[in-house]
């Protein structure tokens, strides 16, 4: 309908427990898990309770250091839901961050010709634009050539 705002599909939920990475996020650093556990250490993302390896719940936040390498891309040609339609072409990916774990994210800035398994990269950050309430659109990490 004419004037009603069109739903989004771009603007993750943000709860008590993943508040600290949308947080950081906002602030330009990108957070993963590391599990604490004797014997495990592993670093893992998305952001869990718990650890996906061991099972353990003692996970705490740590900084990355916003490398990684290009694991898998697509390039998106039509996409019909908001605000994705404007964006196209785009290139949604799996990379894999330096600390070890795989991530989800979309490449930015990057010619898509000149996209190989193994490119280097290196974080950066979208905000979303979001007028309801003021202020509340989180930044989304992804990444581009480095």
């Amino acid at each position: 309908m004419a004037g009603e705002a069109q739903p989004r599909f771009d603007i993750p939920e943000v709860d008590a427990f993943t508040a600290p990475y949308w947080q950081a996020a906002a602030e330009g650093r990108l957070l993963l898990r590391r599990c604490r556990a004797e014997g495990c250490g592993a670093a893992h993302h998305y952001p869990r309770e718990f650890c996906p390896r061991c099972w353990s719940e003692d996970v705490v936040w740590e900084e990355a250091g916003g490398r990684a390498t290009l694991y898998t891309w697509s390039v998106v040609h039509r996409n019909d839901l908001p605000p994705f339609g404007e964006r196209v072409p785009y290139v949604p990916a799996v990379v894999e961050l330096a600390e070890g774990p795989r991530m989800m994210t979309e490449i930015v800035e990057a010619p898509h010709e000149t996209l190989h398994v193994g490119m280097p990269l290196r974080v950066t950050f979208r905000t979303l634009a979001r007028t309801e309430p003021p202020g509340t659109a989180p930044a989304i990490p992804v990444f581009r050539p480095a």
